[in-house]
């Protein structure tokens, strides 16, 4: 086990979840804030666990880019229009990749502590809405100085190890002898698990539609979806690409990353409940599982992407298990060489493993990732009547972080 900060939980259980469907990097949901569609989550799992907004007591959001002018409320506006009290305190978390899964391990924390019983987590992300900024124009321009950039993809550069999150999977190939047909196959695989997993997926996703959200005594917002557009419920991604198709497409990275068999940019949002043993059994709930322990590693920033390896290994050992002892996983694919260069490292069983798609065929919204692993990977566990699942992602700058959830 490597250095790192992880807790066994005792009594900690994630209620549900709920997400959006997953939109193209521009188009249905491009218009929207991150906090719009933040409150239209919270608001859908409050509804589907019956917990009343009345009863939380915490609220911990996540989300990377500052994506609207009012990005610095995000946290506080989802919950006071999620109807939460105005006297229940709201959070922020920014872990990269892996914010989503810091919503949840923020509020398997602060129960162990008793400092909350009933956590509302969100995470939202608007990739679209990424601005392009000036850091440098506050005073002025000055000749031959303008400087206004792409923020979303200067982000993916890592200044410290002179790194494009791609050139980090493309290292991880070199490493690991990934080749790029092995790659390909493995985002072919990808697509095709998520097309046949259309049925399954929509158990998760809540329709989005045009809606006015308001809470007496403050101004009215809400969601406005594009003309023509009644109702947003898929994930737009999701499409036949068989390896022939993905074999054409030019090297994004000198190397075996392509457009096709890389994480898909998308917007969307995720939700989910997480409360303590003693409120599952005062309210008679039925969770969906119980969240077991939790790990968060560094790995060198140049291979970022081996982090879940290393977060994988330790939640399990922390746990007194090992990795035959887990049924499912879901592992984010931010790069067909970075997961395959984890599942090299760990010897896993891709039978076990992102067996509804992952992130090339459904794309990985930053901020929200975290969430729908974990929810995904526990109404997998469910379904199938499975015990343990643990759902884990790289982080950029290198960390990895893994939670292990049991049903």
């Amino acid at each position: 086990m490597t250095n790192g900060l992880g807790t066994v939980y005792d009594d900690i259980w994630l209620v549900d979840g709920v997400r959006t469907g997953f939109a193209d990097y521009t188009s249905t949901l491009s218009a929207i804030s991150p906090t719009d569609l933040g409150i239209k989550v919270a608001r859908e799992v409050l509804a589907k666990t019956a917990i009343p907004a009345d009863d939380i007591d915490m609220v911990v959001a996540g989300n990377m880019a500052q994506s609207s002018f009012d990005a610095y409320f995000l946290p506080r506006h989802i919950g006071l229009y999620a109807g939460v009290p105005i006297p229940v305190p709201a959070l922020l978390v920014h872990r990269l990749c892996g914010t989503g899964f810091e919503t949840i391990i923020q509020a398997a924390d602060a129960i162990t502590l008793g400092k909350a019983s009933k956590v509302l987590c969100v995470g939202t992300e608007s990739m679209s809405r990424n601005p392009v900024a000036s850091y440098t124009s506050r005073t002025g321009f000055r000749m031959g100085q303008v400087e206004f950039k792409d923020f979303l993809w200067e982000a993916t550069k890592d200044t410290a190890s002179s790194t494009g999150m791609g050139d980090t999977a493309e290292n991880l190939a070199r490493k690991y002898g990934i080749t790029r047909d092995e790659v390909d196959a493995f985002a072919a695989q990808s697509f095709a698990r998520a097309e046949a997993s259309a049925e399954f997926r929509a158990g998760e996703i809540v329709p989005v539609i045009s809606e006015t959200f308001s809470r007496e005594g403050y101004n009215d917002r809400g969601i406005k979806l594009p003309r023509g557009v009644k109702s947003f419920a898929v994930d737009e991604h999701v499409r036949p690409t068989p390896i022939e198709v993905l074999r054409e497409l030019k090297p994004a990275f000198k190397g075996v990353q392509t457009g096709g068999n890389s994480s898909a940019v998308v917007d969307g949002a995720a939700a989910a409940i997480v409360v303590g043993g003693r409120t599952v059994k005062e309210r008679g709930l039925t969770p969906l599982a119980r969240v077991v322990a939790a790990d968060i590693v560094g790995v060198p920033p140049e291979i970022m992407g081996i982090g879940p390896a290393p977060a994988i290994a330790n939640v399990v050992k922390r746990a007194g298990l090992s990795l035959s002892d887990i049924n499912r996983f879901e592992i984010n694919e931010a790069f067909g060489a970075q997961y395959l260069a984890v599942e090299k490292e760990l010897g896993l069983d891709r039978d076990k493993v992102n067996v509804n798609g992952g992130a090339i065929a459904l794309g990985h919204p930053l901020g929200v990732t975290g969430v729908r692993l974990c929810v995904t990977v526990a109404r997998e566990l469910k379904r199938r009547g499975l015990k343990r699942g643990i759902a884990s992602a790289c982080i950029g700058g290198g960390q990895g972080v893994a939670v292990l959830l049991e049903v």
